[in-house]
């Protein structure tokens, strides 16, 4: 670029920073701001309402690691501002680089009713319901100081990171010193016309990191873009917003090419269900994000979110019905899309069979029965690879379509489609997408506009790809800023065009313009984070004890039902299942989270592993009241030499053991009971020239003198 661009360009990003959006904020008062530090990480709002608050003051410190401290907020909106737009902005302390990793907020009205999560930047509150006929504004905000885990690198990128402090990933270890200072809490009133001209002038920067210089439009757009900044220079902020808006106005109306890229937009907040914070902070997590989309869909109706994972849905509806209620409605406009069709974003490799098919039949069965949808997106974009029998499972749940993006983590080769048919094991395919996009957590930024059109790896077969849109894991999903940018950049000359729309249209369209798509067979596998097939070993396997006990349970405690009229525990059953599932999600199962969660996990596990065994005795003392029966969960016949500490009843001599443990043979069908038999107490043992033989047990010797 010649010198002088550059020059342009710096000044039209100083005029940005320094003077158009701080021109936005026309006048500030300051909110009064008392806490209350809960005595432990959860509390409710009523007991907030009834805690002792202290006056606390900017900059002074709150949050010890994973507590939680309340703010009440009160203030006066001054009578000039009537007619205004008036909001509260709240900051924790927030370092605005990190949304989803630091502290977050809920805030509530002084009724009970939560309003909007609080993150870095988001951290808006809307006034209504807050703000009494006088003008007097007052609500709480639950303030969850959770420690940055992984603190960022800013020289090193997005994945640079390194662990500020030793110990923040257990409660137990992360000591009691603040981790915070509450910065501003204060009232404040905008200029429309001005936040009008920052989402203009923000659009069209973007599109000069979108265009390439040598393009007639790059600098077409720069330098309409310093002639706005020359009036801003001639007559002031707030006096040259509406002509300058007015002169940038073609350039955002200027159409995209007919054969331009088009990006489907969906607002989306990956939540990891336990990574760098431990379950309890999910539940709060989810409520914040549920509460901030449903906000958000009310200002912007085009606005459609994919919530993925049932758990979260039922976390909301248990602790926050309010929201949940709110989230209801949000489907029932088509403003929100239930997809994923499973109960949580489970790891793809580790499961078993059975458990993945119940992580569908758990998903779909809580969302049609709570939302009255069932999905046919199987969402998965960051588990750690996928099992080829996959597809079989997620078509026979309803299934047409999946999609993930983990497979551009890949270490050594790239992938070579974004948009193709995936085959598994039996032969059954699923309409696969690879957002090229390559995040879950994109922002519509130029950047990402210019990578999805430069890797689009269908060009000439197919114009589409689908983007999930907002800052995830606790950073509030969606803001208006980025639906700002997408309806300026909607259809813009040098840029993809931009569709926000469902996840269900995107692939609608996308299966009816490419149905001969390239098909891959077998494993979808992931050329990095190999270290979680062995990481956590305890983990790994109390999900594999669980899985067998839950399947034993299963069986006698039907069997009991069906002939000997016991009454079957489906909902104790349903719930052990689900948590099961729960831990299964791909930062838990995989070994890839914080201690805590680990320990949880662990301890979880041995809990049900004592639960499904009570559960078993049981079901076969119902099935067998004298005892002396053996019950052969597995699918094929059994015959073996068991040990027991007494003889079965009943039963005449046996071989005793040393340490008073008795030998006898358990026979039972596959799937079925069958009887102990005793051993003879001196068995006649046969040798022949390659035979040995005791009635029990028979060796056969080959012609190398081996055991066949």
């Amino acid at each position: 670029m010649h010198p002088d661009g550059h020059l342009v360009l710096r000044r039209i990003d100083r005029a940005l920073r320094d003077r158009l959006r701080p021109a936005v904020v026309t006048d500030e008062v300051a909110l009064a701001v008392a806490s209350w530090q809960a005595p432990g990480r959860e509390s409710t709002v009523a007991e907030a309402l009834a805690g002792d608050f202290a006056p606390h003051a900017v900059g002074e410190p709150w949050g010890p690691p994973w507590a939680t401290t309340w703010f009440r907020c009160e203030g006066l909106v001054p009578a000039a501002w009537a007619g205004g737009r008036v909001e509260a902005r709240v900051d924790l302390g927030f370092d605005a680089r990190r949304p989803g990793f630091q502290a977050e907020g809920l805030a509530y009205r002084l009724d009970g009713t939560p309003l909007k999560g609080v993150a870095p930047r988001n951290d808006h509150v809307p006034l209504a319901g807050v703000t009494a006929v006088d003008g007097a504004v007052a609500f709480l905000v639950e303030a969850a100081a959770n420690p940055e885990i992984l603190a960022v690198d800013p020289e090193a990128g997005e994945f640079g990171w390194h662990l500020p402090a030793p110990g923040l990933g257990d409660e137990r270890t992360a000591g009691d010193e603040p981790r915070y200072r509450l910065g501003p809490v204060r009232l404040v009133l905008l200029d429309d016309d001005v936040a009008g001209l920052v989402g203009d002038v923000e659009a069209l920067r973007e599109l000069l990191s979108a265009v390439p210089e040598r393009e007639p439009r790059y600098h077409e757009v720069l330098r309409g873009l310093e002639d706005a900044i020359d009036l801003l220079d001639r007559d002031g902020v707030s006096a040259a917003a509406v002509p300058a808006r007015d002169l940038l106005a073609p350039l955002l109306a200027a159409p995209a090419s007919a054969s331009a890229h088009t990006l489907y937009a969906v607002g989306h907040a990956h939540l990891d269900s336990a990574w760098l914070w431990p379950l309890a902070e999910t539940v709060r997590k989810a409520a914040r994000t549920f509460a901030n989309v449903t906000e958000l869909a009310e200002a912007y109706p085009e606005l459609v979110f994919a919530g993925s994972q049932a758990q979260h849905y039922a976390w909301v509806k248990e602790h926050h019905p309010a929201v949940y209620a709110r989230v209801r409605e949000a489907v029932a406009r088509g403003q929100w899309s239930p997809v994923g069709g499973m109960w949580v974003e489970a790891d793809a490799n580790l499961p078993g069979g059975e458990a993945m098919a119940r992580q569908f039949v758990c998903g779909q069965r809580f969302l049609r029965e709570e939302l009255g949808v069932e999905s046919e997106i199987v969402w998965l974009p960051d588990s750690f690879g996928y099992a080829a029998a996959l597809p079989q499972i997620a078509v026979l749940a309803g299934a047409r379509w999946f999609l993930t993006q983990k497979l551009s983590w890949n270490d050594t080769n790239r992938f070579p489609h974004h948009t193709f048919w995936w085959e598994g094991i039996d032969g059954t395919r699923i309409l696969t997408h690879f957002p090229p996009v390559d995040t879950y957590n994109a922002e519509l930024t130029g950047a990402e506009l210019a990578h999805v059109v430069d890797t689009f790896a269908e060009k000439g077969r197919a114009t589409r790809s689908l983007a999930p849109f907002g800052y995830g894991n606790g950073g509030g999903g969606p803001t208006r800023e980025m639906l700002e940018r997408a309806r300026r950049l909607a259809d813009v000359d040098g840029l993809p065009r931009i569709a926000v729309a469902s996840p269900e249209r995107f692939f609608a369209e996308a299966e009816a313009e490419y149905p001969d798509a390239p098909v891959w067979r077998g494993e979808l596998t992931l050329e990095a984070h190999r270290g979680t097939f062995t990481t956590q070993a305890r983990t790994k396997a109390g999900n594999r004890t669980s899985e067998g006990l839950l399947r034993e349970a299963e069986l006698w405690a039907a069997t009991a039902a069906l002939t000997a009229g016991a009454p079957y525990p489906a909902e104790a059953l349903d719930a052990l299942w689900k948590e099961v599932l729960l831990l299964q999600f791909h930062d838990i199962l995989p070994g890839s989270s914080i201690s805590q969660v680990h320990r949880e996990a662990v301890a979880a596990h041995a809990r049900i592993a004592v639960d499904l065994e009570a559960r078993i005795d049981a079901a076969l003392a119902a099935l067998a009241p004298a005892g002396g029966v053996v019950a052969n969960a597995a699918g094929h016949d059994r015959r073996e030499v068991v040990t027991a500490a007494a003889p079965p009843p009943g039963q005449g001599p046996t071989q005793r053991l040393s340490g008073g443990q008795v030998a006898f043979v358990a026979a039972a069908p596959g799937g079925g009971l069958g009887a102990l038999e005793a051993l003879p107490a001196d068995g006649e043992v046969v040798v022949g020239e390659r035979v040995l033989d005791n009635g029990l047990l028979r060796v056969e010797l080959d012609d190398d003198g081996l055991i066949s």
